[in-house]
């Protein structure tokens, strides 16, 4: 139901980051419906193909390699998602004005302060305890109900994580900062569709491979213990879990397939 909605839906959530104009709003809307028309067309295809090659690999053993492997391939078909957006997007914000950005940093102070009560509790028992109930919850998408044993096998390997929100956030701000002073640079130049495109490409870039050298060495570490955590998860899980896995690729294959129908 969302994704047949998605045009709409999407136009609603970007509103509330930078309030269009009445005259963006119309070329916004039509952006949308063409770019769902693409992703229903031609990504959807892939995803289905894709969650029918990882059912068999949900029901063996894995590595930590096949673990970054199988994201790698996700990261791959996010950036495809994103480039086909982009020049469309490099219209819209050739025509933000001061005002709409201004609207988007306060959006983006307020998501900040709400994840910051979310990931940065002042206890950190309870920082940590928030952290393993939304690894389990996320896992038991996958797997239905984890037993002691996993639940355990989760908090030990949270504990040694490198994960640190507060340096997570503090990244996320920096990051934010380098989109609002570019968007204002944008402006003020009134820059060019290919200047705003390569602007936007440099956003997905950054989001994806910090500029900052210390950041880029915590992402790594970070997304090398992850895989390591999600294959260990993943291998103590019994046969009625896996099959449990297997039937949530298949039911989101379906549901993939169902949707190339407008």
């Amino acid at each position: 139901m969302s994704y047949n909605q998605a045009p709409l839906l999407a136009y609603w959530w970007l509103d509330g980051y930078v309030d269009f104009s009445a005259e963006q709003a119309p070329r916004v809307r039509q952006a949308l419906e063409e770019y769902v028309a693409w992703h229903r067309s031609t990504q959807l295809p892939d995803y289905a193909q894709l969650l029918q090659r990882l059912q068999p690999l949900a029901q063996d053993k894995v590595t930590a390699q096949q673990v970054c492997a199988v994201a790698d391939d996700l990261q791959r078909r996010l950036e495809v998602a994103y480039e086909q957006a982009v020049p469309a997007m490099a219209e819209i914000v050739r025509s933000f004005g001061p005002a709409q950005i201004d609207h988007l940093a306060k959006r983006y102070a307020r998501n900040n302060e709400e994840t910051q009560r979310d990931f940065l509790q002042a206890d950190l028992a309870e920082r940590r305890e928030a952290t393993l109930k939304r690894t389990v919850e996320r896992a038991e998408t996958i797997y239905g109900a984890l037993d002691e044993g996993q639940r355990a096998l989760l908090a030990a390997g949270l504990e040694v994580s490198p994960f640190d929100p507060q340096r997570w956030l503090a990244e996320r701000r920096a990051r934010q900062q380098d989109i609002l002073r570019t968007l204002r640079q944008l402006l003020a130049e009134h820059a060019d569709a290919g200047t705003a495109q390569a602007a936007l490409r440099a956003f997905a870039a950054q989001a994806a491979r910090s500029p900052r050298a210390e950041y880029r060495h915590y992402q790594l570490r970070l997304i090398e213990a992850n895989c390591a955590l999600t294959a260990q998860l993943h291998n103590s899980t019994r046969s009625a879990q896996r099959q449990h896995a297997v039937d949530k690729l298949k039911g989101w294959a379906e549901d993939a397939k169902a949707l190339m129908r407008p």
